[in-house]
């Protein structure tokens, strides 16, 4: 009898525990998306050098127009952006090794003096253990990195989780990711960079690094932001 008892009571203890976690999770979900949204809001405005610790997020926001745009045509659309309405990369053009990516993209715009615009990309890569996630923030040339970082990534501390490094992230303000043709070339160098296409390699992250390279290639190729950047140049969007 004392052990139906025991068990009674710890399987009561389990179901009012049950109960008090499930609605502790449900009342703190809204402040976790909330929690998120900022976070997301940070990372965009920090690859574009428009934060600084201490600054209110959703005002320094305020100067970023999200959009979205359909990358097959390069156009802005009225569509709902939605990351789970993917389309295969065709194997021939996915140097990345992505294998798929969202049908539109949301971008980012910051509006410049006479039209100028700056623009805040999400670039995808594929690292040597994780799939990564950053922005890539391009001036008003749309040719001229203002800043480019992850921030989220799964690589080896020390190693390919360099890629966070605020000193190695710093390397990218200034360079060029197109050549006079405007075709991709950015890269990250075997060792020290010796161009304003390149920044320095990090050391026993090679695969990392290729990683780093090759999804620029394609994210700013005609399949990725391509036309995209091609539309604003000349001023369709």
């Amino acid at each position: 009898m004392s052990n139906i008892k025991t068990i009674t009571v710890a399987t009561v203890l389990c179901i009012v525990c049950s109960i008090m976690v499930s609605s502790v999770a449900v009342s703190l979900r809204p402040i976790q998306l909330k929690n998120q949204e900022l976070d997301m809001k940070k990372n965009i405005l920090m690859a574009a050098g428009l934060f600084n610790e201490g600054d209110d997020i959703e005002e320094a926001f305020k100067s970023i127009s999200p959009k979205v745009v359909d990358l097959s045509t390069g156009l802005y659309t009225d569509e709902t952006f939605d990351s789970a309405d993917k389309i295969e990369i065709p194997k021939d053009i996915d140097v990345a090794g992505l294998g798929s990516r969202s049908k539109l993209a949301q971008v980012y715009v910051v509006e410049g003096d006479e039209g100028n615009s700056q623009v805040i990309l999400p670039i995808v890569s594929k690292g040597l253990w994780s799939t990564m996630k950053g922005f890539l923030a391009l001036d008003s040339d749309l040719n001229t990195v203002k800043g480019f970082g992850y921030y989220s990534q799964g690589e080896t501390p020390g190693l390919g989780a360099e890629v966070e490094n605020p000193k190695w992230k710093s390397q990218w303000i200034g360079k060029k990711v197109f050549n006079d043709s405007f075709m991709p070339v950015m890269k990250v160098a075997k060792a020290a960079a010796s161009n304003e296409h390149e920044v320095d390699g990090l050391s026993g992250a090679t695969i990392t690094c290729n990683g780093v390279t090759s999804s620029l290639k394609y994210w700013l190729g005609n399949h990725g932001y391509g036309k995209y950047l091609s539309a604003m140049r000349g001023g369709t969007n």
